[in-house]
């Protein structure tokens, strides 16, 4: 009997599954390549045809732009006009995320109540905002606010609260000079809370008595804010360490910063080939990786490299300041961290404490104010003053449209969570004695949160990207700041580039958020 041996011959390069799938990558980056040199090609081609320069010089020139609210309403470059518009897109995003989240919540346990009233409340609430566009509700509410009474001479004074066509001014608490180092004492008290809380459902789970974790809690991050309201001022002696180390990194070379930069690029891609050589571990030692896996690790390798030398390229592009001064990028961060130690070093310094400035304490951590109506200008015109909180109408617009709007989306995202939580489990909580409140708190919602919040996510990064329709009331968000800037430097691709980076850069940011609580709440299997 012969046994014939046949001789394996090589697949050819063309039918090789290894090589399409590198090849067919390899090929879709250097499309996407070449479309962006295209695109900028033809960008750089147009501008040169319709005598229209291209550069961020605008950034340091001095435009003008008068912005009705934020926290500087006559900004003196172009940069710091955006940085207005960014942070009154941040108060309405932040503060909108926060209150829709709660009252999306609440309106969608209410929709799964027994009390008649309660769920048909719920119900028209939702029917009602999510199917009238956002814009029609946005103007629904500037018109509503524009039709309250004006204010005159009469109304001059301070108030708790006061509704005008001008907006809404109450009075508020605002932090003062010491605010900072009483917040570390409030953070330390959180911290210890936390332990002392855990310690007492120890004992609760030992003994069986009430351990009242929360109480306890509560009580010691009160007992350090009280606490901290009268010591602060030992952190003085953090004053002369921010001033120094705020001198130190202004005189540090300029190269430190891209040396930094490239270090972390390079280190991180590390860190992350190694994990994921790890994830890929078992028992019997590293599993077979298959093509893609090779493709990412010498992706991630490879951005690392090109993040660590673009890091020394873009870092020695010149910019021209307000002062006129010629000074690199990275000069540019170091002097914004400088001025950043040098901040924190006035927030540390108890110079003023106990002092008297324009009628107000400053120094201590929190300040109480009402709101005023006075008269400004030459006219003597009724305006509300610089105290207490003051919303005006286009922020109460828009605020107001996209945190209904985005909370009616939660209040359905929260029913269907709460819905796909066992029966039984609302059942033995019943059979315990439970109150409705209680399981609801302790038992159904921790669970339901585990399907809740990946659509959560979504409906965050929705009312944020949504906030650019402030637009259409005028009010001083990013993209109606950008706008002015464009109509008047005639530089609309890099402000359009500008608003891309801010809404990537934010989204990215709540994404990474959601995600790193939805790890933490996954079950973890045996």
């Amino acid at each position: 009997m012969t046994v014939e041996v046949r001789q394996h011959q090589r697949t050819p390069l063309w039918r090789n599954a290894a090589v399409l799938k590198w090849g067919a990558q390899i090929l879709v980056l250097i499309a996407v390549i070449v479309v962006f040199v295209t695109l900028a090609q033809t960008a750089s081609s147009n501008f040169t045809a319709s005598n229209v320069s291209f550069g961020w010089d605008w950034l340091s020139d001095p435009t003008g732009v008068q912005i009705r609210e934020g926290i500087d309403t006559s900004p003196d470059s172009g940069v710091r006009a955006l940085t207005v518009g960014m942070m009154n897109t941040l108060r309405v995003a932040i503060s909108g995320i926060i209150v829709a989240t709660i009252l999306g919540t609440i309106i969608g346990i209410a929709r799964l109540s027994s009390n008649w009233i309660v769920n048909r409340i719920a119900v028209v609430y939702i029917e009602t905002i999510r199917n009238i566009p956002l814009l029609v509700q946005i103007f629904f509410w500037s018109a509503l606010a524009i039709g309250l009474p004006e204010l005159t001479a009469d109304d001059v004074g301070e108030y708790w609260f006061k509704a005008s066509n001008k907006g809404f001014a109450f009075a508020w608490i605002f932090p003062d000079g010491g605010f900072w180092p009483w917040l570390i004492f409030v953070v330390v008290g959180i911290a210890v809370g936390r332990w002392v809380s855990k310690r007492r459902m120890r004992y609760q789970e030992e003994t069986g008595n009430p351990g009242h974790g929360g109480r306890y809690a509560f009580a010691v991050v009160v007992l350090f804010a009280v606490v901290g309201w009268f010591a602060w001022p030992i952190f003085g002696w953090l004053e002369p360490v921010f001033d120094w180390v705020s001198d130190l990194i202004r005189d540090l070379p300029a190269v430190i910063v891209p040396i930094v930069v490239a270090i972390a690029a390079i280190a991180g891609a590390a860190l992350w080939i190694r994990n994921f050589f790890e994830s890929r571990r078992t028992p019997a030692g590293f599993g077979k990786m298959t093509d893609d896996d090779w493709f990412r690790v010498i992706f991630v390798g490879f951005s690392g490299i090109v993040v660590a030398l673009l890091a020394f390229v873009v870092s020695g592009f010149e910019i021209r300041t307000i002062s006129g001064e010629q000074l690199t990028v990275a000069e540019l961060i170091l002097d914004g961290i400088a001025n950043f130690f040098g901040w924190l070093a006035g927030s540390f310094s108890t110079e003023n404490y106990n002092t008297v400035v324009e009628g107000q304490r400053s120094g201590g951590p929190l300040v109480f104010e009402k709101a005023a109506v006075i008269l400004r200008g030459t006219a003597e015109i009724p305006q509300y003053g610089e105290t207490g909180m003051v919303l005006t109408v286009p922020f109460f617009a828009i605020w107001t449209g996209v945190t209904l709007y985005t909370a009616a989306f939660i209040a359905e995202i929260v029913r269907g969570g709460i819905l796909a939580v066992p029966k039984g489990q609302t059942e033995a909580a019943q059979a315990v004695g439970l109150k409705r409140s209680q399981y609801l708190r302790q038992i159904i919602l921790p669970q339901a949160f585990r399907i809740i919040l990946p659509p959560l996510g979504n409906q965050y990064l929705n009312l944020f990207k949504n906030t650019s329709l402030g637009l259409a009331v005028a009010y001083a968000d990013i993209v109606a700041v950008g706008t002015t800037i464009i109509n008047q430097t005639g530089q609309s691709l890099p402000v359009v580039s500008v608003w891309m980076a801010f809404f990537l850069t934010g989204s990215l940011i709540i994404s990474a958020i959601v995600n790193y609580f939805n790890r933490r709440m996954q079950l973890v299997e045996r």
